[in-house]
């Protein structure tokens, strides 16, 4: 099967190793995606399994339009009562980056009411929309005048992992937080600090990780279990094996936060992840950190906002590398942030530098390497 994975703007490469590492073949990083080939054993897997991928979907039909009407007849020709029946419910995705469709909710509208007309025609009746939990979830993608329908087999984003109680505000999405932890090619060989943890969604994808759990396994709704082709026995085997490559961790994972309210969510939130006694998170201001442990890897979401509380956003940051500089020798730092400005009061040379998006904003997401003495002793 040719299958593509979803993904976020700048983990193409992360997902295409993922991919990789499950036995994935024919692999081709596109834009926000990667396309690959596997078998239905595959298609289960990539769903548990990958941590970078929004969603797992496989295309039925390619043609090129340029019309309303054109997209309309397309879309109405596929053989629609193969994949679900009358009695189903129905949802439509579209993206478009096209000249001929500017507007993705109405080609999302008019590949609905081509699916439903189809069984008008045949049964007398229609299928019904479900956009939270539908039986079958359509994709369309188009690009300039090319048409690719897909079917979404995750059914809903792979970012809901099922263990996010409660949030702060604008909190950090779990594909995303997977990314900043795999970017850094953490061999799971030093502790995990992530010092202003929120509420915990960074160090949980880390925990996740570091204990080689399929980031899924909590989660019970999957688009493919309504397939005609589901295959149940096998998806019990996938199951089996996910839970059978558990490893142990001999390190620490440890979230600070300095707000009450975020101890308490990501508490809860760690425990909704059935992590309890595998990652300790506790309250304290960045400023007044310790490092617990000799030496380990630091991922951190700082504020991009232009004001913390009494201290502008240049000294607040000023302040995360004085820290880093002070207190964490021997540790590798890495930051995220939208504040290009606020990120060069840090006050140290990034050794690495990705591009990432947090929602719409764009990010940097820097490297920082924290030797004992100059970088030129070190080597």
């Amino acid at each position: 099967m040719k299958l593509i994975a979803k993904t976020m703007a700048g983990l193409e490469g992360v997902l295409a190793e993922e991919l990789r590492q499950l036995g994935a073949l024919q692999i081709e990083p596109l834009i926000r995606a990667v396309a690959f080939e596997g078998d239905k054993r595959l298609l289960y897997r990539a769903n548990l399994e990958l941590r970078t991928a929004l969603r797992v979907l496989l295309p039925i039909r390619s043609f090129r339009v340029r019309n309303e009407a054109g997209l309309y007849n397309m879309i109405r020709e596929v053989d629609w009562p193969k994949y679900m029946g009358v009695d189903d419910t129905l949802a439509v995705d579209a993206a478009t980056h096209s000249p001929y469709f500017k507007h993705s909710k109405y080609v999302a509208l008019k590949t609905k009411d081509a699916i439903v007309d189809r069984f008008r025609q045949e049964y007398g009746r229609r299928p019904n929309v479900d956009i939270d939990r539908p039986k079958l979830r359509v994709n369309v993608h188009i690009y300039n005048d090319e048409c690719t329908v897909a079917l979404d087999s995750s059914g809903m984003s792979l970012h809901k992992r099922g263990y996010r109680m409660e949030t702060l505000e604008a909190p950090i999405n779990e594909v995303l937080a997977a990314g900043l932890v795999l970017l850094t090619g953490w061999l799971r060989d030093c502790a995990f600090v992530d010092p202003m943890c929120g509420s915990g969604t960074i160090l949980i994808e880390a925990a996740t990780y570091a204990f080689n759990l399929a980031p899924q396994l909590n989660r019970s709704f999957f688009g493919f279990k309504y397939w005609r082709n589901y295959d149940a026995g096998l998806w019990e085997e996938v199951l089996a094996e996910a839970r059978e490559q558990a490893l142990p961790f001999a390190y620490g994972l440890y979230g600070y936060d300095k707000d009450f309210r975020a101890m308490k969510i990501a508490r809860q939130n760690a425990l909704a992840a059935h992590l309890e006694g595998k990652v300790s998170i506790d309250r304290k201001a960045f400023e007044k950190l310790e490092p617990p442990a000799e030496n380990g890897l630091i991922v951190m979401n700082p504020p991009y906002d232009e004001r913390i509380g009494n201290d502008d956003i240049g000294t607040f940051y000023k302040m995360i590398g004085d820290r880093l500089k002070q207190a964490f020798s021997g540790y590798e730092a890495w930051v995220i942030s939208s504040n290009m400005g606020a990120l060069k009061n840090v006050g140290l040379r990034p050794s690495q530098k990705a591009t990432l998006f947090n929602g719409a904003l764009e990010c940097k997401y820097l490297k920082y390497e924290l030797y004992e003495g100059s970088k030129k002793e070190k080597k």
